[in-house]
């Protein structure tokens, strides 16, 4: 046991060792609630890394008076699968712990699927993805889902301060004096990942030599020298990194600079070139739109400027897109009166094409009445004729709301005078 890492062996047993995780495992909340009824579910714990997933996971099985086995989606093939069925049918229910469940391929999936509907396995996954992203639907609605939160500074120094005491699993048989300054720096500066102020915390305690009375001094500086440091979470296989990009596109939305610039460098900072440049050019035509049309197009010259020349200087062009996206006038109405034209087509709102506006091209056509009618709007010195182009169920509908922002008011404009002209005919 002493040679796995502290993080391993700190490993909470039960639920009532589990820190932090309160809205699932403190009294009357619903994992506890599971546990003292001995009636687990199967259940997917999804959260950034370093949270104790699987920690946590193991604990709840802990506390129950079932057997259970642990395996990755990754490592572990249907063949394992296979052993722990066959003990959960001599034994009558076994816990499968499965981390990385949102890497699971099809064959283990469809040989799980029958097991967990069935009741004879109880499946734990663990994951850092987005279940509802990340995980096969059929696996999906058998389990709930509960996403776990990183733990605040002050949860994590309550972890630290058991490992040390602990003589146990922890560092307790060290003689270890550690200062406010580098514990709170253990505690801060591993960005909610407490595997990572653990193991930072057992390299400086293995790695600093004892005075002459026995006694290993950590200083902030040997906090900072031995912390595996994270100054902050962002997995772009994990649901932080879409919680990230909602927070980029929401506060370009809202004209926030210094936000979007906080956020775009965390993506930056993760290396994911590919989903900033989707989300930009998303941005450019969802929020800026008709207010500014040119948006696009130098959105798209920017992301291909920094697809051509690659981080570091990457960052230049972004960095110019997303200040001109954060600072220009905002209009959604375009796509707005797409969707709700679709929702009529969608509901069988339709209606029949007028006869004028039918192609009247192939023989016999005139005499069906196709085309006849038909006013040319270039024969019109206003290039433009008042006739109906809806159906008549549809006439009177309006599906564009232009908005009086940025440039759009011109369409604004154009839009009012030739529904004015229109005299509301139809």
């Amino acid at each position: 046991m002493n040679n796995k890492p502290l993080a391993f062996r700190m490993r909470p047993r039960s639920i009532e060792e589990i820190v932090g995780q309160e809205h699932l495992v403190q009294e009357g909340k619903i994992i506890n609630r599971m546990v003292k009824a001995k009636h687990l579910s199967s259940m997917i714990l999804y959260g950034p890394p370093g949270i104790g997933k699987t920690s946590i996971a193991t604990a709840i099985a802990g506390s129950t008076n079932y057997k259970y086995r642990t395996l990755n989606a990754v490592v572990h093939n249907k063949k394992d699968m296979e052993i722990v069925v066959e003990e959960a049918k001599m034994s009558g229910k076994v816990i499968l712990i499965l981390d990385e469940v949102h890497r699971l391929d099809k064959g283990k999936q469809d040989f799980l699927l029958p097991h967990l509907e069935s009741g004879l396995l109880t499946m734990i996954g663990a994951t850092t993805s987005n279940p509802y992203h990340a995980i096969n639907p059929a696996i999906r609605s058998r389990c709930q889902i509960f996403e776990l939160k990183p733990l605040e500074p002050e949860q994590i120094l309550t972890v630290l301060h058991y490992a040390l005491q602990d003589k146990e699993r922890g560092l307790g048989n060290y003689n270890v004096k550690v200062t406010d300054e580098a514990m709170n720096h253990f505690a801060f500066s591993c960005g909610g990942d407490v595997r990572s102020a653990l193991n930072g915390l057992e390299l400086a305690v293995l790695s600093t030599e004892p005075d002459e009375d026995g006694v290993i001094h950590l200083t902030l500086e040997s906090a900072e020298e031995c912390l595996q440091k994270k100054s902050f979470y962002h997995d772009k296989d994990g649901d932080g990194h879409y919680d990230v990009l909602s927070a980029f596109q929401k506060s370009i939305r809202g004209s926030d600079v210094n936000a979007a610039l906080h956020y775009l460098a965390r993506l930056i900072e993760a290396g994911d070139l590919v989903s900033i440049a989707r989300r930009l050019l998303i941005i450019a035509y969802e929020d800026i739109s008709l207010a500014s049309p040119q948006a696009g197009a130098r959105t798209l010259s920017a992301i291909e400027a920094a697809e051509r020349v690659g981080f570091p200087e990457a960052r230049i062009p972004l960095a110019n897109a997303v200040v001109e996206l954060c600072l220009s006038p905002k209009s959604n109405s375009a796509y707005k009166a797409l969707d709700a034209a679709l929702a009529d087509v969608r509901s069988g709102n339709v209606g029949d094409i007028p006869l004028h506006l039918k192609d009247a091209h192939y023989k016999g056509a005139k005499d069906l009445g196709r085309g006849i009618d038909y006013l040319y709007p270039h024969d019109y010195d206003a290039g433009w004729v008042n006739q109906q182009y809806l159906p008549d169920k549809l006439k009177s509908k309006e599906y564009f709301v232009p908005k009086q922002n940025g440039q759009e008011k011109n369409y604004y404009a154009v839009y009012h005078k030739l529904k004015e002209l229109k005299n509301k005919k139809y």
